[in-house]
C-alpha cells in the first residue's frame, strides 16, 4: 500500500522540478531579467556555450554515450509510468447466472463483503482485503487480517478459509479464488504477573 503513495510522490516532485525548469526558461526567454545567480542571463543565452560543446570533442565517444544516457534515463521513466498507472485493483468480477451473458459484480462489493465476513471471525480485530487478477473471471484476493493475542494463526487461517473465502467463491459462482492472506498480531501491552 505504500508502494503506491511513495511512487505519487516521487512523480508529483519529478513534475513539479520539471515543470518549475521549464516555466523559468520560459519566463527568462520572454524577457524578464532573471536573478544575477540563475544558470541563464537572459533570453539569448544557451545552456552550453560552443566551447563547452566541443570541449569534449577530442573524446570520439561522448556524445553516443551522452545520448545513449538519456535514452535510457527515457526508458526508465516510461516504464516508471507504466508501473505506476498499471491497475493492481480488479474494479469488476464476471458472475455466470446461468444465462449465458452473465452478470458484473463491482470489485470493491465483493472485497468489502469479504472484509466484513472474514471480520466476524473469533479473535479477527481488524481486516483488509484487495481483489486483484488479470481477468474479471479470474479474481484473486489479497487479504491482511490483524489477530488478538490470544488466537491461534493457523486456526484462524483455516477458518478465513472455510468461512469467509468459501462464501464469497460460491455467491459470486466462481470455480475457485485464490488468496494471499497476511496475518499480524495487534499491538498490546503485557500481562502483569503478579
Amino acid at each position: 500500500m505504500r508502494r503506491g503513495v511513495v511512487n505519487r510522490v516521487l512523480l508529483a516532485l519529478v513534475g513539479l522540478l520539471l515543470f518549475a525548469g521549464g516555466a523559468s526558461v520560459l519566463v527568462v526567454g520572454l524577457g524578464v531579467r532573471p536573478p544575477h545567480w540563475w544558470i541563464h542571463s537572459g533570453p539569448h543565452d544557451v545552456l552550453l556555450s560552443h566551447a563547452e560543446r566541443t570541449r569534449r570533442q577530442a573524446a570520439g565517444g561522448w556524445w553516443p554515450t551522452v545520448i545513449a544516457v538519456l535514452a535510457v534515463l527515457v526508458l526508465l521513466a516510461l516504464w516508471w509510468l507504466t508501473a505506476v498507472l498499471r491497475r493492481r485493483r480488479l474494479t469488476e468480477v464476471l458472475v455466470d447466472t446461468g444465462d449465458g451473458e452473465g452478470a458484473l459484480l463491482r470489485g470493491r462489493t465483493l472485497e468489502s463483503v469479504l472484509a466484513a465476513d472474514a471480520a466476524l471471525q473469533d479473535g479477527v480485530a481488524r481486516t483488509e482485503v484487495l481483489l486483484t487478477g488479470r481477468s474479471r473471471t479470474k479474481p484473486e484476493a489479497r487479504a491482511w487480517l490483524r489477530l488478538e493475542p490470544h488466537v491461534a494463526p493457523g486456526s484462524s487461517l483455516s477458518d478465513f478459509a472455510a468461512q469467509a473465502l468459501r462464501h464469497a467463491r460460491e455467491s459470486a459462482g466462481l470455480a475457485s479464488l485464490p488468496a494471499e492472506v497476511r496475518l499480524r498480531a495487534v499491538k498490546h501491552r503485557a500481562d502483569r504477573v503478579t
